[in-house]
């Protein structure tokens, strides 16, 4: 649950966007002060897209299926303030000055390109991200292992996205450093993948990608009432 209120907890709670939530289906719809963006969580949908952000003016859109993983996730959604202006926190949720080439050779992904189109791969070859400009959306991530069932998810980001948010979901997704996770909700075979590191941690630091300090200050705040 602490990963779930990394996504959204800092949207609510310190930026005070308005939310609307379905027990009945677990819909989760969220909407900026300025009501140009809007976040939407929706578990049951039938094409695996749990998570959907939008913007107008300009027009676009990004998707993530169910398994993206949180930290990346989170990434993107806790600068979406900085997106429309709100600086406030912005020394604890930093925004990514690498460029996608950068970040990818930080972190020993293979880069392809075959005239305008860019394929990125990372070193241990489950994860891609194919990015084709002039299409209606150019910028596409996919994983799986071993076709092997919760461990396929998928990305997209629509034209006119900003590319900053690109590389900031990007720069979360290729760093090496380590995530917390209950071993449970760790992927069958990836818990027994030669190419997965799985250590038992008590009391372990907090991942600073995560951007947990954030995060807990937002589940301090938890006690406010949805906004209508």
């Amino acid at each position: 649950m602490s990963k779930f209120n990394d996504v959204i907890g800092p949207l609510i709670h310190l930026f005070n966007w308005r939310y609307e939530h379905d027990p009945r289906t677990g819909r989760i719809d969220l909407d900026s002060p300025c009501g140009s963006v809007f976040v939407d969580f929706e578990p049951n949908r039938q094409d695996g897209i749990w998570w959907e952000i939008r913007h107008h003016e300009p027009s676009w859109t990004a998707r993530f299926s169910r398994q993206t993983p949180a930290e990346a996730l989170a990434a993107v959604t806790q600068i979406l303030p900085q997106l429309l202006g709100d600086t406030r926190h912005a020394d604890r949720i930093p925004l990514t000055t690498s460029t996608l080439a950068q970040t990818a050779e930080l972190n020993g992904w293979r880069i392809v390109r075959a005239g305008p189109i860019t394929l990125l791969t990372s070193p241990d070859e489950h994860c891609h991200l194919r990015h084709e400009p002039d299409t209606e959306v150019p910028w596409r991530f996919e994983h799986s292992l071993y076709e092997g069932f919760d461990t396929e998810w998928s990305v997209t980001f629509t034209r006119d996205a900003p590319e900053y948010l690109v590389a900031q979901f990007f720069a979360h997704l290729a760093s090496d450093v380590p995530v917390e996770r209950v071993f449970n909700e760790v992927p069958f075979l990836v818990q027994h993948s030669d190419s997965a590191l799985v250590t038992p941690v008590n009391g372990a630091a907090v991942n600073p990608h995560a951007h947990h300090a954030v995060a807990h200050a937002a589940r301090a705040h938890a006690d406010r009432q949805p906004r209508r």
